[in-house]
């Protein structure tokens, strides 16, 4: 390779070159984007429709059932998910991975709005969005007050959303739980009927009064004027003075038979912040853009505008995550920093110290690389970026170790510091190209995983990659060269440490290897034991997907009975808030009634509008940890609450699932699958493990039905599509038009009965249906009110009917340790005809995302052989360098078993990446063997010098490696302990046991004739 005496002879262009590089780095470093987690969003996007007064069956069938059927005929569905409610419809649609999120958005929209012209004209709203990451809040502040009017918390938080959405970076502001004003007709329904005035010529008037219709221009000698006409409406009074009837010379206006004023829509979503009513505002940040800086641009307008709040309102920051990323961010920087400090420590006690200097200058150089090639490719830092950092930390010295330790060797022989450099980085140039080649193909095909966990993931790989190709060039340019200038042979002098593992070698090493080589079978059979024994315990480690978050924050979910009313929710709200006002741990704890809290998480949905939900976020003080005894005890005392289920649930990591436990039952008929579902969760409760259980059919619900008499309204005159628009006007209102004030607010103008508290059922007494004729009849006398069992909810799955039963797991409990109880007795369950279940949540992740690793552990054997194929020219001995694989997984294996860690994903990540890791030292091994039989030697000779030579090196890099992972693995969280222990793990067992198996199997399988093959590169 010509590659090292290129840089030593042309050193001015090498330095200058690596300076530029590191200098963009530092530059990428200060101004690349930074947030908590990576921005990922799936191709996918949500249709939520409100449709006040449907049930569910009318929901499904006149709204759910038409969407679902134009979505269906989309390309690259991978899940449609609906459901259907009162006043309420959600679909949810999935696309397969590789989709481009904008065009599928861009079809469903498309879909929708072909498709609005065959759904109820009643519709209230039909919204569909995209799923973004970046709708996740990066700030949540409350204006709290028990004394001032909702118009005034109104007012003020408005002032602060205009305030906010002026700083740089700021992708939305949200204003959340205060009701909505509208202009109300609060229609007195007995003086229409003795006017006889039809509620249609009521909506004309209104209408037609609003109308804004130019009235064109007009030439007045040399000039032009433009006509106004009426124009629409300019103040609530002027709506009151419509004139509505005419007749005798009597002019009937509004507000002879309405109340018309601006008053509050009903409330259907209340706030608390510690206990006292509240407004929130929240903000998401946009995508690229550094969170520091955004509140940094917050924080004094923040300031300024607490200090100018009336009296009785106060500013209360909910949530920052600005302050969950700085810790997460530090945390991982002082991971590094420690990391970097032990792998000095190595270096130096074992190469000394102007060798280890050199060595050490690879860390901060192809470091700073790899941050400049991540933020290149549109990364920002965040936990993966900075996990690839940390792993990739103690494999960059590994090329530069093994490098300058073949220099030091060819300088004892003799050589000049220059020609020793050339000639020293030249022999092993090309093993140290294939071991870096292998490790980055370990990486490489994770990138490529084509699921939302790869997308997660991602960055992390990449920045490995990055940083791992930068420290090969390092190594074959800078390193030989400062090894010229500043390695002499003084500087060679054996320190203790090495003097010890000289010894070591000359003792313990050559002995066993000895010993290994006169009884290769029996080597092997033990080596094969072993692998076996070490099998046997991954039952014993079982298997998880993603662990808890670790955050100093949770949610409460309160869920009570279909159809009970908002109050008696927030009755249950107030019960939970006066036991969390009673722990010293919690610093606020925000109530969200019939809403679920402004999503703060990357992987928390939020709930929609629903009066039987509730959810309370709770943040704790500083300092204070969540831990599993104080979880347990709220649990214990929300047990059993009468009339609600009270479930905490911790945040944890990775893609967003309904629960780790979700069990679907699909079918057609309600009252089978409810009946089932029943079942199923009485199965679900009675395992053990299992906690927060939810079955939606769990509870009845009965609705109120108005059963018209027909013959009677066809012989009075009175369609039937009038009483449907009477009662639906008079009850949940009619919204017919928009009132625009001076300031340029809208408001809805609503027609409805009068409200002073709430509608009872004696309001329908009061209305009045108009005939044909004219004559305006009580409701009475057409229709009769009735008790009717109606479905709580349908839930639709790939268009088919279901009922999802979900789960949460209790303590160290494993999915799969419950699932297979629970899955033994669904197999044994009588289930009827035209009925089965599937399993989704945790497992159903898992089988994706693990699925995807797989195939990356496949591509990566498969071009990690190809490499070795090209390096050593033979197909036997890449199988040789294989071995250390094996050898690597009785290390994972026990480490997890010692740890009691699960085989999480990460676990499979750190598995993945050994692949590329443990061959290295394999790669060093064999490739220095086939130089000395080159040179002459016989097998045996050739592998108990090589094993000789290469030990320190080997020894070395391995430490390397594991002091570099060793901080994030105990002190990193239980997200990156599972992947470092695992790579920690394997990497020790392989290191040790392929000092003896791989000259073993070289023995075994490489044939004399072997030394005449060419293998120069």
């Amino acid at each position: 390779m010509r590659l090292p005496r290129l840089a030593i002879e042309n050193h001015q262009f090498t330095n200058i070159f690596i300076i530029l590089l590191v200098i963009s780095g530092i530059v990428s470093f200060f101004t690349m984007p930074r947030s908590e987690d990576p921005q990922v969003a799936p191709a996918a996007s949500s249709i939520v429709i409100i449709y006040p007064g449907a049930n569910p069956k009318d929901m499904e069938e006149l709204v759910i059932d038409p969407l679902e059927e134009a979505l269906n005929e989309l390309e690259d569905i991978k899940e449609m998910y609906s459901t259907a409610e009162d006043g309420l419809g959600i679909i949810n649609i999935k696309f397969l991975t590789g989709s481009d999120p904008d065009k599928k958005y861009a079809d469903v929209l498309q879909k929708v709005n072909g498709t609005r012209n065959e759904l109820p004209q009643e519709i209230l709203s039909l919204e569909t969005t995209k799923w973004s990451v970046t709708d996740v809040q990066i700030l949540q502040v409350a204006l709290v007050s028990e004394s001032a009017a909702y118009r005034t918390l109104e007012k003020e938080a408005k002032q602060l959303k205009k305030s906010f959405e002026r700083t740089p970076g700021v992708k939305r502001v949200t204003l959340w739980a205060y009701p909505q004003q509208q202009v109300r007709v609060s229609l007195d329904m007995e003086k229409i009927a003795q006017y006889r005035i039809p509620l249609s010529q009521i909506f004309n008037a209104i209408q037609s009064t609003n109308q804004n219709i130019p009235g064109g221009k007009i030439d007045v000698g040399e000039k032009t004027f433009n006509i106004e006409t009426s124009g629409s409406y300019s103040s609530v009074t002027e709506i009151g003075n419509t004139i509505i009837h005419a007749a005798n010379g009597n002019v009937v206006h509004l507000k002879d038979i309405a109340d018309v004023q601006l008053a509050y829509r009903d409330l259907t979503y209340k706030a608390r912040l510690n206990g006292k009513r509240a407004v929130f505002i929240t903000l998401s940040q946009k995508k690229g853009t550094n969170i520091f800086s955004i509140k940094k641009g917050l924080e004094k307008k923040i300031e300024q505008f607490s200090r100018q709040l009336p009296p009785a309102v106060k500013l209360v920051t909910v949530f920052d995550q600005s302050e969950s990323v700085a810790a997460r961010l530090n945390r991982f920087f002082s991971n590094l920093l420690q990391g970097l400090v032990l792998v000095g420590i190595v270096v130096l006690l074992a190469v000394g110290f102007r060798a280890s200097m050199i060595v050490l200058l690879a860390i901060p150089i192809s470091i700073m690389i790899g941050i400049g090639f991540t933020d290149l490719t549109g990364y920002g830092l965040q936990q993966m970026t900075i996990a690839g950092l940390v792993i990739a930390l103690g494999l960059l010295v590994d090329n530069a170790i093994v490098v300058i330790e073949n220099i030091s060797r060819f300088i004892k022989m003799g050589y000049d510091a220059k020609e020793a450099a050339v000639r020293g980085t030249n022999q092993i140039a090309w093993a140290v190209v294939s071991s870096t080649a292998t490790t980055v193909l370990a990486f490489v095909p994770m990138m490529l995983m084509k699921n939302i966990t790869g997308d997660f993931i991602r960055s992390m790989p990449l920045t490995v990659v990055y940083t791992l190709t930068a420290s090969l060039f390092i190594s074959l340019t800078l390193t030989p060269y400062l090894s010229s200038k500043f390695i002499k042979i003084e500087t060679t002098t054996k320190n203790p440490i090495r003097k010890f593992l000289d010894r070591f070698i000359e003792t313990k090493y050559r002995s066993s290897l000895n010993l290994a080589l006169v009884h290769p079978k029996l080597v092997i059979a033990g080596a094969l034991v072993v692998f076996s024994g070490s099998l046997l315990l991954f039952p014993l480690i079982g298997v998880s997907f993603f662990p808890k978050a670790e955050k100093p924050q949770f949610v409460i979910n309160i869920n009570t009975p279909k159809g009970t009313n908002l109050d008696k929710t927030d009755e249950v709200v107030r019960y939970v808030e006066s036991v969390l006002a009673k722990q010293d741990k919690i610093k606020n704890f925000a109530a969200n009634i019939g809403h679920g809290n402004p999503r703060v998480y990357y992987n928390v949905i939020p709930q929609k509008t629903r009066s039987t939900n509730a959810q309370i976020f709770v943040e704790l003080k500083k300092n204070k940890k969540l831990n599993a005894t104080f979880i347990k005890d709220l649990r214990k005392k929300f047990t059993g609450y009468p009339g609600a289920k009270i479930k905490v649930k911790e945040f944890e990591q990775g893609p967003p699932i309904e629960a780790p436990i979700v069990i679907r039952v699909l079918g057609e008929n309600l009252d089978i699958l409810k009946k089932i579902a029943g079942d199923i969760e009485e199965i679900v409760n009675s395992t053990q493990g299992t906690v927060n259980v939810i079955n939606p059919l769990s509870t009845t619900k009965a609705d109120l039905h108005l059963k018209i008499n027909r013959d009677k309204a066809g012989m009075l005159g009175v369609p039937l599509a009038e009483i449907d628009r009477t009662v639906r006007t008079a009850l949940a209102g009619w919204p017919i038009s928009k009132y625009r004030d001076a300031e340029g607010k809208e408001y809805d103008i609503v027609v409805r009965l009068p409200i002073r508290d709430k509608l009872r059922l004696a309001d329908l007494d009061k209305i009045y249906v108009s005939s044909l004729s004219g004559a305006q009849i009580p409701l009475s006398q057409l229709a009769s009110v009735e008790f009717k069992s109606t479905p709580l909810i349908i839930e639709h799955f790939n268009m088919e009917r279901y009922v999802m039963v979900t789960a949460d797991i209790r303590g160290k409990t494993t999915v799969d340790q419950v699932m297979q109880k629970v899955m033994k007795k669904l197999n044994s369950y009588p289930w009827p005809k035209g009925y089965r279940y599937a399993v989704g949540g945790e497992l159903e992740a898992r089988e994706e995302s693990f699925g995807g690793m797989a195939k990356a552990i496949i591509i990566a054997i498969i071009g990690i052989f190809a490499i070795l194929v090209l390096q050593f020219r033979s197909y036997s001995q890449p199988f040789i360098v294989f071995s250390a694989i094996p050898l690597a997984l009785i290390g994972s294996l026990v480490a997890l078993f010692i740890t009691g860690y699960h085989f999480s994903f990460t676990a499979f990540v750190g598995l993945t990446s050994l692949v590329g890791i443990v061959v290295n030292n394999s790669i060093i091994l064999v490739d220095y063997t086939n130089q000395l039989r080159r040179d002459g030697k016989q097998i045996i000779p050739a592998l108990k010098e090589a094993g000789e030579a290469r030990f320190v090196p080997i020894i070395l890099t391995t430490l390397t490696t594991v002091g570099g992972l060793l901080p994030l693995t105990l002190i990193g969280g239980t997200l990156f302990a599972p992947m470092g222990w695992t790579i920690i793990g394997g990497l020790l067992a392989s290191t040790f046991l392929t000092l003896i198996i791989v000259p073993v199997l070289y023995k075994l399988f490489t044939r004399p004739q072997t030394n005449s093959i060419d293998t120069n590169k």
